[in-house]
């Protein structure tokens, strides 16, 4: 998938060249409507030839061509991603590939690409980093387009074995490790001195990978859990989430569908804070902007740090949103899509469109 950076890059080196954007919706379920995505997309070319411009004509369909043999070799079977996305001009396709969201299938030829659409995915680019530790080891992991990656695990099972000795050999009350302290004493200063060790391993494997718009979720038994909340940096605890029905037994497969369901938990509470902030500040009269009329205005005058878009307000103003995200990009400004109760508000509120503000004009 295309990083926020690389998709501004391709917008920006697209705006003067005509191309055929296509999104299309190929989350199949149903192998009788294995070929319903060809259709829908066919339909929606056809609709395009009808009012093309006759001098655009032969680049319409040298496109449209590029774009039927790349997608020749999945007309007979199934796509494994959700949905689907095309950047094709005259000369060739410049951008293909599959999604891990579902989208709706929209279609246009105009100058430059089609963009806002994609926003959505752009979430699916966040890593998610996940560790899951009781008081001997920690397994970590990371998530990210929809895949789940296991890293190495840090243990305490050398010190394990040291302790294990020691109940055995010094049974009795003498110990041999501080002035008057028992078998069971040393036991547990080793214990904890290993687990200290291990979580400043993890602390530090996880500073190493989280960075921009990372995010962190901790799993494991509930001592775990609280040791390991307990070691990371305040700096990271913002964008962290616990949960001790994860545990380090659980397989890649549960480990996926856990984290997926947490990751959105996560991102619809940032949502709901953010688009909060945006609104205080419109009503105060600080950096924030809310409405149609508002946001183009502060959009036009390159005032626009982040725009925030409901997920209703981009399908069903696709032109005027696609207008909106370009300018924000154009001004190298943050563009979010907003689902759930956070988009619900926005349109209830603000018309499913606002921002936040560099400065306000006063």
């Amino acid at each position: 998938m295309l990083t926020r950076s690389e998709l501004v890059e391709l917008y920006r080196s697209l705006t003067e060249e005509h191309v055929l954007s296509a999104y299309v919706d190929t989350d199949q379920k149903d192998p009788a409507a294995r070929g319903a995505w060809k259709t829908d997309l066919e339909t929606q070319v056809a609709r395009i030839r009808k009012e093309l411009p006759e001098d655009q004509e032969d680049a319409f369909e040298a496109a449209w061509e590029g774009l039927r043999e790349a997608l020749r070799h999945e007309e007979e079977g199934f796509f494994r991603g959700r949905g689907l996305v095309a950047f094709v001009a005259s000369d060739g396709v410049r951008h293909l590939e599959k999604l891990p969201i579902s989208t709706k299938t929209l279609v246009r030829w105009e100058q430059g690409i089609r963009v806002a659409p994609y926003v959505r995915a752009l979430k699916q680019n966040r890593p998610i980093q996940i560790a899951l530790a009781d008081k001997e080891r920690v397994r970590l992991l990371s998530y990210q387009e929809g895949e789940l990656t296991e890293h190495d695990e840090v243990d305490a099972d050398t010190a394990m074995g040291d302790v294990g000795e020691i109940g055995v050999a010094k049974r009795g009350a003498q110990g041999s490790g501080r002035r008057g302290e028992t078998a069971s004493d040393q036991a547990q200063r080793i214990l904890d001195h290993e687990t200290g060790r291990m979580l400043k391993e993890v602390v530090s494997h996880l500073d190493d990978r989280i960075n921009g718009d990372s995010a962190l979720i901790l799993g494991g038994t509930p001592e775990g859990v609280g040791r390991l909340s307990d070691a990371i940096p305040q700096r990271l605890k913002g964008r962290m989430a616990e949960d001790t029905s994860l545990h380090l037994g659980m397989s890649l497969a549960e480990i996926k569908d856990a984290v997926r369901e947490l990751a959105s938990g996560l991102t619809q509470a940032e949502q709901d804070e953010f688009v909060g902030q945006v609104m205080n500040a419109a009503r105060s009269g600080g950096k924030g902007a809310l409405g149609r009329e508002e946001t183009e205005t502060a959009l036009r005058e390159m005032r626009v740090d982040t725009l925030i878009l409901s997920r209703n307000f981009l399908w069903d103003q696709p032109d005027f949103a696609d207008h909106c995200v370009g300018t924000a990009f154009a001004q190298d400004a943050d563009v979010l899509e907003l689902g759930g109760e956070a988009g619900e508000l926005l349109d209830e509120e603000a018309e499913g469109i606002g921002a936040r503000l560099r400065f306000r004009v006063t």
